[in-house]
C-alpha cells in the first residue's frame, strides 16, 4: 500500500515513548509506565479510555521496547479458536504479549480461555477497552491485570499532534499549508488524536493540488458537513450525543431524548451502554421521587441483555420516555457526594458501642451492642437513638427534594426526627 493510502492517523503513529504525545501520567520521566519498562517488569494490564487515546499505540511501543513477541487480536472478530492458536504460539516462545482491542466484547467463555495463560505467564496480556473494566471484564481475569486509566486528549496535545503532522509527515510538508484555527478540528475529534489528524488530512484534500491551504473553522465545517459522519458508525462511545440525551432526560424533554437515542441506535452505539446510563439517570437523576424508575431501568438493562437489537430499540425507547417524563430528584445523589466528601474530612471515626457486633463474650465483655435498642420493639417500629459517631451528632446529609413523593418523606422523617434533624 502506497504511503498516502495510508489514514494519516496511522502514518503519525508512534513508535517510541519519547515521540508519544499525551498521558503524561503514564509515559512521563518517572511515571507508571515509563518506570515499569524501565525495570523491566511488565505486568498483564488493561487500558481503559475512550477512543483515539494512545491504547493501541502504547500496546505496541511496550511490545517493541521489551523485545518481546506481539500478538493482536479484535475482539469484534476473535472467538476462542483464535485466542488457543495464539496461546499455543505464545507457549512456543516461551512468553509474548497479547494485545486485544476491545477486550469487554469478549464473553465470558472467551475471557475464560486467557486465564490460565496470564496466570502461569506464558502471555503478557493487554487489553484495551471504552468501557468500564469492572463491568464488561470477568473478576477473576481483572484481579490478574493492573488497569491504566487513558484521558481525552486535551486542546494543547491536539495542536501539538496536528503541527506535528504538518512537519513530519512527507506529504503534508510537501503542501503550503497554515493552519489558522484550530477550534473546529478540536472539537470535532472529542479528543480523539486519531480522528483529529484524519480530518485535518480531509480538509487538506479539499484544496486542489498546488495551490496554498489555509485551514479555518469555516473551511473544517464545511468540508465535514459534506463527508464525515457525525456519528461513529463502528459503535464508539459519541460523547456529544450520549451527553445530548442525557441532558434531554434530566431536563424532562422525552422528545428530544427519544430523538438523540433514534441517532444513537442509527449509529450502532452498543445497546447495553445506553440501557446502563439509563440505570445509572434513574438513581442520580430521578431517586425517590419516583422509585419505580430504577427498577424499570433494571429491567431494560435485563431486556436489553437478552433481546438485541432490532427489537431492544422498543425497550430502550420506553424506558427512555418514561425516564424523560418522570418528577426529577437528585437528592439521593448530593446525599452520598455529602457523605463520601464529610468521610474525606473527618476519617475513620470510631462506631459508637451500641452499633457494635458482639458475637464473643469478650466483646459483650467490653460493652459491644450495650443499650442497644431493636426498632422493631417500640411503637411504629421507632426509637429515637444516635447512629451516627458522635463527633457527628446531628448532622443532615440526606435533603429530600421537593416533589410529591419526597415532600412526604421528608414529612416522615420530620416527624421522626423532630429533635435532632431540622427537616
Amino acid at each position: 500500500m502506497q504511503a498516502r493510502q495510508i489514514p494519516l492517523a496511522e502514518r503519525m503513529r508512534p513508535h517510541t515513548l519519547e515521540d508519544f504525545i499525551g498521558q503524561g501520567h503514564l509515559v512521563a520521566e518517572g511515571s507508571l509506565i515509563r518506570s515499569m519498562l524501565e525495570r523491566g517488569s511488565i505486568g498483564s494490564m488493561i487500558f481503559w479510555g475512550p477512543p483515539g487515546v494512545g491504547k493501541t499505540t502504547l500496546a505496541r511501543i511496550i511490545a517493541q521496547q521489551t523485545g518481546m513477541p506481539f500478538f493482536s487480536l479484535s475482539a469484534i472478530a476473535s472467538g476462542v479458536k483464535d485466542v488457543r492458536s495464539v496461546l499455543e504460539q505464545a507457549a512456543e516462545n516461551g512468553k509474548a504479549i497479547l494485545f486485544i482491542d476491545e477486550i469487554h466484547r469478549f464473553n465470558k467463555a472467551q475471557q475464560d480461555s486467557l486465564l490460565g495463560a496470564v496466570e502461569n505467564g506464558t502471555i503478557i496480556l493487554i487489553g484495551a477497552t471504552t468501557e468500564n473494566p469492572s463491568f464488561e471484564v470477568i473478576a477473576p481475569l481483572l484481579s490478574r491485570c493492573q488497569v491504566y486509566v487513558l484521558k481525552s486528549h486535551d486542546e494543547e496535545d491536539l495542536v501539538r499532534l496536528m503541527q506535528k503532522a504538518l512537519q513530519e509527515d512527507e506529504w503534508l510538508a510537501s503542501r503550503q499549508i497554515e493552519l489558522k484555527e484550530t477550534a473546529a478540528l478540536i472539537r470535532l475529534s472529542g479528543g480523539d488524536a486519531r480522528k483529529v489528524l484524519n480530518t485535518l488530512e480531509l480538509v487538506v484534500q479539499a484544496f486542489a493540488p498546488g495551490t496554498p491551504v489555509v485551514i479555518t473553522d469555516e473551511i473544517v465545517l464545511n468540508v465535514v458537513q459534506q463527508k464525515i459522519a457525525l456519528y461513529d458508525k463502528n459503535g464508539e462511545q459519541h460523547y456529544d450525543i450520549i451527553s445530548a440525551f442525557i441532558k434531554s432526560i434530566r431536563g424532562s424533554d422525552p422528545n428530544a431524548a427519544v430523538y438523540w437515542l433514534a441517532r444513537m441506535i442509527e449509529g450502532g452505539e452498543d445497546p447495553k451502554f445506553i440501557a446502563r446510563r439509563l440505570l445509572i439517570l434513574a438513581s442520580e437523576d430521578i431517586g425517590n421521587a419516583n422509585p419505580n424508575a430504577l427498577l424499570l431501568a433494571t429491567n431494560c438493562f435485563q431486556a436489553v441483555s437478552m433481546t438485541g437489537y432490532p427489537e431492544c430499540r422498543i425497550i430502550l425507547a420506553q424506558t427512555t420516555t418514561y425516564l424523560a417524563s418522570s418528577a426529577k430528584s437528585n437528592a439521593s445523589y448530593m446525599a452520598i457526594n455529602h457523605a463520601m466528601e464529610l468521610v474525606k474530612q473527618t476519617g475513620d471515626l470510631p462506631v459508637p458501642l451500641h452499633l457494635r457486633n458482639a458475637p464473643t463474650k469478650l466483646m459483650k465483655q467490653m460493652n459491644y451492642g450495650k443499650n442497644y435498642q431493636y426498632a422493631h420493639s417500640f411503637e411504629n417500629n421507632f426509637v429515637n437513638q444516635e447512629f451516627m459517631p458522635e463527633r457527628l451528632s446531628g448532622v443532615k446529609l440526606y435533603e429530600p427534594g421537593q416533589n410529591a413523593h419526597e415532600i412526604k418523606l421528608r414529612e416522615q422523617l420530620r416527624a421522626l426526627w423532630k429533635e435532632k434533624y431540622n427537616y
